[in-house]
């Protein structure tokens, strides 16, 4: 990995008995994007209040470019920022009003030009003059990675930055997020529950589950933990034939209608499996096979977790 933007290590947060993050470590690279995901109540949104100075740890340190964020807090938050589809800014101001109020507290230069460059790249010019609370979710999402662009951060939290977006908005603002990563070396913490975007963005992905990091590793890698391949075969035969023939073999299989069955085994299981279906009278009349995605990871994760 290159230098660390963000070290973290150790951060410690308990609300009176409860707690929400346990003693977590991670570290970010220059240019790297790292995914924060786990199920709600993992600790995600506390770590990241935490990464902004919004809340104070208990434990732990925090350092961003090689220094101390408890006693660089100032210095360090010009060179970062936040963006959320869930953050709200000042209603009763425009939208370029509140952008204004944003880039006077970073001291950006040539303040009026950025505003206008970001609102025209984000698609949002036509309502720079619009009161923010007349605009829908997806345009007040703009607005506010608007706001997390203006200072030309070294690093970016991102949470969630996509949800309310039309399909096509959220495809240039995922190439947008590429370019900021590819051509300005942008660190970005990014958690989303949408695992396509996560696998597209992300080098690596952290898991959060009861306040601890439980496994880190690249999207490809943590998709081969999983171990098994859907494999969805449509059949003409009588339905108890495959299922006695699955359920004697072990293997976990759900019929989505009598003559459809998705099963879940190791990929180099499927040729013995088509091998004696055939054996015992089955035509396979197609057949389909699905690597685990990182939302099986997730899923996987989750239930563990619950157990």
């Amino acid at each position: 990995m290159s230098q660390s933007v963000l070290e973290v290590t150790n951060l410690t947060k308990r609300y009176g008995e409860y707690l929400a993050v346990d003693h977590i470590s991670f570290a970010i690279g220059e240019g790297e994007i790292l995914g924060l995901l786990g199920p709600n109540g993992a600790g995600k949104s506390t770590t990241i209040q935490m990464l902004l100075g919004l809340t104070d740890p208990d434990a732990g340190s925090i350092q961003y470019f090689g220094q101390e964020f408890a006693t660089h807090k100032v210095k360090i938050l010009k060179r970062i920022n936040f963006a959320s589809a869930y953050a709200e800014l000042q209603q009763r101001l425009t939208a370029k009003q509140n952008l204004r109020i944003f880039g006077m507290l970073y001291e950006v230069e040539n303040l009026e030009r950025r505003i206008d460059e970001l609102l025209a790249l984000l698609e949002v010019e036509e309502y720079a003059n619009e009161l923010f609370w007349h605009l829908s979710s997806g345009q007040k999402t703009r607005v506010i990675l608007a706001k997390a662009l203006l200072n030309k951060p070294r690093m970016i939290l991102m949470d969630e930055p996509t949800a309310s977006l039309d399909p096509d908005i959220v495809h240039k603002i995922i190439q947008l997020i590429k370019e900021l990563q590819e051509k300005e070396k942008v660190s970005i913490l990014f958690t989303s529950h949408n695992m396509e975007e996560v696998a597209r963005l992300c080098d690596r992905v952290a898991f959060l589950a009861k306040g601890k990091i439980v496994l880190t590793d690249t999207p490809l890698e943590l998709t081969k933990k999983i171990g098994t391949t859907k494999l969805l075969l449509t059949f003409e035969a009588k339905q108890k034939v495959v299922a006695d023939f699955l359920k004697q073999h072990h293997y976990p299989a759900e019929f989505i209608r009598p003559n459809l069955v998705e099963v879940s085994l190791a990929e180099e299981n499927i040729p013995m499996v088509l091998f004696e279906l055939k054996k015992l009278g089955v035509w396979i009349t197609s057949l389909t096979t699905e690597q685990p995605s990182l939302e099986d990871v997730f899923l996987h994760i989750s239930e563990k977790q619950r157990t």
